[in-house]
């Protein structure tokens, strides 16, 4: 085993070294190479800038807005005494991998004022047995303040599940928890936080890859730290449109109002997501509020998630179409004719990304014209590092520093997983075949994970 790591370790850092010099020669070039430039390849040039303007537009409008969303002061006027009780709801089906030590991180918040519900979606392993155990456990320990109830049903789904504990649940703010997560001590109050306007419907949170063990994990971390980056620029025009179930919050009354989670739809967190923007509310992204999540450890896995993501976000939008390019006053103008229709020419853009990269490359090479790749890494980089950098939990992501220079490569695989998975996608909504839950293979988060970084 010893001897597997180590091989492990030299072919990652002989990769990186490989990566590193990729991106050397190219700012090398850059400075050396310098000839002109035919007509038919400045044509070329000007094609493929045409058909990026609108994403280069909407990345200098969301990194705006994201700087101003990180000066922003956050209201300081809740304490520990706020008036809002809080309910967490736990869904979980087949999860004895991890679910004692999520439900351990909910339990151990500095905010006071809450319950946990635990809710057993019909699992077949031993969830149920463990989660009893620990709840009898917990009862006979002196001093406990947090209730925990526990409802144990058929399978039935989680949006299903969800409901289920809305039913029980007594308080106003409602919290959303996967179970092989680890929650942030102060994650729940940083929540609370954010409801300081009532038209504030939900509040997402920041979702950090907690499994960093094997360079398909550091990717995803990678993915994640820039990815939850743009949700500031979100919040700040109050229309995050997705609103990940692993760590979202509610307002109670407006779930009530929307009927609770549609158990029709695979992404159901996407769906409510977009009904409570839908229905005139604001959404907002609370940075500080972080749950450590466990990612997909092997690539079929983060292939049948991203499957699902996709394919439920593509439900999501032709059920919630009313919101593309609306009229509407209560909708958002930011979100229905800026982010939504960016979203869609994204889509197209990413199934055509094997020619659009092609081109790109093709016209570098011939053309000599290095300086705008190395212009591409120069912006690469310092926006990466922006990123790490302004993320609440930066020591946790200093292991990724080393791949700041390369990241604009290393994303690539990224986009190679989500194309497969939009195709899969549309070939299935051609076939009308549904995508179910599926899981993949999980060995559970490191409880230090999460104790290092508070």
């Amino acid at each position: 085993m010893i001897h597997f790591l180590k091989q492990q370790t030299i072919t990652i850092r002989l990769i990186l070294i490989s990566l590193y010099l990729l991106s050397t020669t190219v700012l090398v070039m850059a400075f050396v190479s310098d000839g002109p430039i035919s007509e038919t390849l400045l044509g070329l040039k000007s094609f493929l800038f045409v058909l990026v303007i609108p994403l280069i537009t909407k990345l200098l409008v969301q990194i705006y807005a994201a700087i101003r969303y990180s000066f922003q002061p956050v209201n300081q006027g809740y304490t520990t005494m706020t008036p809002y009780k809080v309910s967490v709801l736990l869904p979980a089906w087949n999860e004895e991998v991890g679910i004692i030590k999520t439900i351990e991180s909910v339990l151990n918040s500095d905010y006071h004022d809450f319950e946990l519900i635990v809710i057993n979606d019909g699992s077949t392993d031993n969830t149920d047995k463990l989660v009893r155990s620990f709840i009898a456990d917990y009862e006979q320990e002196p001093n406990q303040l947090i209730p925990i109830k526990y409802l144990s049903l058929t399978n039935g789904g989680k949006a299903r599940a969800l409901n289920k504990g809305l039913e029980v649940a007594e308080g106003n703010i409602i919290i959303t928890i996967d179970a092989d997560c680890i929650v942030d001590q102060k994650a729940i109050y940083k929540f609370v936080q954010r409801f300081d306007d009532p038209s504030i419907g939900a509040v997402a949170g920041n979702i950090i890859v907690g499994n960093k063990r094997k360079p398909l994990e550091w990717l995803q971390q990678l993915e994640y730290v820039c990815g939850f980056f743009y949700k500031r620029a979100d919040s700040y025009f109050n229309a995050v449109h997705i609103i990940g179930g692993a760590a979202a919050a509610y307002r109670r009354d407006v779930l009530t109002n929307l009927k609770g989670f549609d158990e029709e739809i695979i992404t159901e967190d996407i769906d409510l997501s977009m009904s409570i923007l839908s229905h005139g509310y604001k959404t907002r992204y609370a940075h500080d509020a972080v749950v450590y999540t466990e990612g997909p450890t092997d690539w079929k896995g983060l292939r049948k998630q991203r499957l699902r993501w996709k394919y439920g976000r593509i439900l999501c939008y032709l059920k919630h179409k009313e919101l593309f390019l609306s009229h509407n006053s209560q909708h958002s103008r930011y979100l229905s004719w800026f982010i939504l229709p960016l979203a869609v020419y994204a889509e197209i853009m990413l199934l055509n990304v094997g020619l659009f990269l092609s081109l790109f490359y093709c016209y570098v090479i011939v053309s000599q014209d290095f300086a705008l790749l190395a212009s591409v890494i120069l912006v690469s980089s310092i926006l990466v590092t922006m990123q790490i950098k302004l993320d609440s939990k930066f020591s946790y992501h200093k292991n990724l520093i080393p791949f700041i220079p390369v990241a604009w490569l290393l994303l690539y695989v990224i986009e190679f997983i989500e194309l497969v998975a939009l195709t899969m996608s549309l070939q299935k909504l051609y076939n009308r075949e549904a995508v179910k839950w599926q899981k993949w293979n999980r060995i559970g988060l490191q409880q230090q994970a999460a104790e290092q970084t508070s």
